[in-house]
């Protein structure tokens, strides 16, 4: 029996997309394991026959066999791609489960196709301006995030007042080491050798704090990380390098030190730049407390009112400016969910007139579809992906099954090409540091690793990360990159360069693959599943537990190379120690 009502769709977002000009997605949900097989019936809205007493009846096409696309924990997820030849869709859905045909339609279940087109669902048209489409180069693309601040100190003579010695202690909210571009500038070998070709940077411009999210000028560099001229070399040097670069951009609040909101504290009411931000009343601080809205419940970071004219069109023209005069090739834009749609509709518009291949890219933790239509970002920061990789590789919080539902739910979460550009992380300047939350085991960092350039997405790895950085939450994820090849984790950044290396090489091990879950395994606490790509296959068997794991390969794989050391695999099973890995091609 079907339970009917665990069955979902929706003509819109990740359930019926355009793919492309000419393809349509369409995808169904169904209760997990129910049903035996799902076939589309579809045709055009416009196609009508008459029968033999010249009654007018819609003609659908031969039903299609879907196909099924993941498993969440309570849903199957079944998906067939198609190409309309009109660019438009009625259809429904038959569905086999337990013996029994059942057919929906927008109307719900019946039990049998509708003659009419008034019950089926809807794809109006393939609109090619309504399509979703990301820059081109971000799907191949390896981020590395700098935090500008502690990556490296290029030109101590741009050091702030009181800086302190490279790395010379712990990193507090305060501290400053005189981390600069040319810093950066002076490693870029080291990125190279690396294999990265993107460079996230959080803020640049001119800012009271270590962090620069407080911000003062928006069209100013920040003179602790040096000029406009140092930065158009840096940018330039990235790009002779293959490197992109993205800037960080707070648009939902600035530093209590910002012109115009200090205008505001000085002249109250009376000051022209007084709509530009949420005050409740005058005077801006009243019996100890502040009497305007702030990001979170700092003082020091008044929120813009981006609603305001002027305000908006100072914003864009920040977001203009960078990428016209600079040739910066993405933004990530702070608290990107506390800021009206409407914006970020606009800005859009700003930025893909001057380059459409610009990424956007929106800092948003939970689900988000609103902001993925086409309309405003190319992508959003994975978080919901990374949590329960952590919660499972290196915490041990979830069982293996936990793990594959939650991050199938993940990677079902979107159309397909926007699951392609989104942004995966282990850890940022948000986060306590991978290898601290590991234990500081290395093994386990591994499997994160692993796990994160295999991906589909765009991945991105925290400064230092790649060689066993420590820290816990901010302050503590901000220390000073080291330099010392004797304090670094050599083993590790040489096993990191090798999995990029894959990703960059190997169509099937990066965003090419296509990812496929095997369950049995987790029944044993260990993570299997395979990308494939063409006719290439990757096995990645990863051991989640403490202990000794023994997983049998499927019949293929059994024949296959370590992907690693090109070695030929042996026998029905792959042996593993606590947290190991196998990766076999076949």
């Amino acid at each position: 029996m079907l339970t009917k009502e665990a069955v979902y769709h929706r003509p819109k977002n990740n359930f019926a997309y355009a793919y492309d000009k000419d393809t349509l997605h369409i995808r169904l949900q169904v209760k997990k394991n129910e049903a035996e097989s799902v076939r589309l019936i579809w045709g055009d809205p416009f196609t009508w026959d008459q029968d033999k007493n010249g009654v007018w009846k819609w003609k659908s096409e031969e039903h299609e066999e879907m196909t099924l696309l993941g498993k969440t924990e309570l849903f199957d997820i079944w998906t067939i791609a198609l190409k309309p030849p009109h660019k438009r869709l009625k259809y429904g859905f038959e569905i086999i489960a337990g013996g029994e045909k059942l057919i929906y339609t927008e109307q719900g279940f019946i039990e049998k196709k509708p003659e009419h087109t008034g019950g089926y669902f809807t794809f109006p048209y393939i609109n090619e301006e309504d399509i979703f489409t990301a820059p081109s180069w971000v799907k191949d693309t390896v981020w590395y995030q700098i935090f500008p601040e502690r990556f490296a100190n290029g030109d101590e003579a741009l050091n702030p007042e009181g800086a302190l010695p490279w790395g010379s202690t712990e990193p507090t909210a305060n501290n400053t080491f005189g981390g600069d571009f040319e810093g950066v500038i002076q490693n870029i070998d080291y990125l190279v050798k690396l294999g990265v070709t993107g460079i996230y940077f959080t803020p640049i411009f001119k800012a009271f704090s270590n962090h620069k999210y407080d911000t003062i000028d928006y069209m100013e560099i920040d003179p602790q990380f040096g000029d406009k001229e140092t930065f158009k070399r840096l940018v330039d040097i990235c790009h002779e390098n293959g490197i992109k670069v993205m800037l960080d951009a707070v648009f939902n609040h600035c530093g209590y030190e910002f012109p115009p909101f200090q205008d505001v504290f000085v002249n109250g009411e009376h000051s022209k730049y007084k709509d530009w931000f949420h005050i409740n009343s005058f005077p801006l601080k009243k019996d100890g407390k502040v009497q305007y809205e702030t990001f979170g419940f700092s003082e020091n970071m008044p929120k813009l009112r981006t609603g305001n004219p002027e305000v908006r069109e100072y914003l864009l023209e920040v977001g203009r400016y960078w990428v016209k005069e600079f040739g910066i090739d993405g933004w990530r834009l702070d608290v990107a969910n506390e800021v009206s749609h409407d914006f970020w509709r606009d800005f859009r518009k700003e930025i893909k007139a001057i380059d459409p291949e610009v990424y956007i890219l929106g800092e948003v933790w939970h689900d988000a579809m609103p902001w993925l239509q086409g309309d405003q970002f190319d992508a959003v920061m994975n978080y919901p992906y990374t949590s329960v990789a952590i919660e499972y590789f290196a915490e041990g919080k979830v069982t293996a099954s936990e793990f594959i539902n939650r991050t199938s739910e993940a990677l079902l979460m979107y159309p397909e090409q926007i699951s392609a550009v989104a942004f995966n992380l282990l850890g940022s300047h948000d986060t306590p540091r991978i290898a601290t939350v590991c234990g500081e085991s290395t093994d386990k960092v591994k499997q994160l690793f692993t796990f994160l350039l295999s991906s589909p997405g765009a991945p991105c790895i925290y400064y230092g990360d790649e060689i066993g950085l420590t820290g816990a939450m901010d302050p503590g994820c901000r220390k000073c990159m080291v330099w010392d090849d004797e304090e670094q984790d050599t083993d590790l950044l040489s096993f990191i360069t090798q999995l990029i290396s894959l990703r960059k090489t190997n169509p099937a091990f990066g965003n090419r693959g296509r990812i496929q879950f095997m369950e049995a395994a987790a029944e044993d606490e260990v993570v299997m599943y395979t990308k494939s790509h063409e006719d290439q296959t990757i096995l990645f068997v990863l051991n989640g537990t403490d202990r000794d794991a023994e997983a049998e390969l499927p019949e293929n794989a059994a024949g296959g190379k370590c992907v690693l050391t090109g070695e030929k695999v042996n026998g029905p099973s792959v042996k593993l120690k606590p947290h190991g890995i196998a990766m076999i091609s076949y």
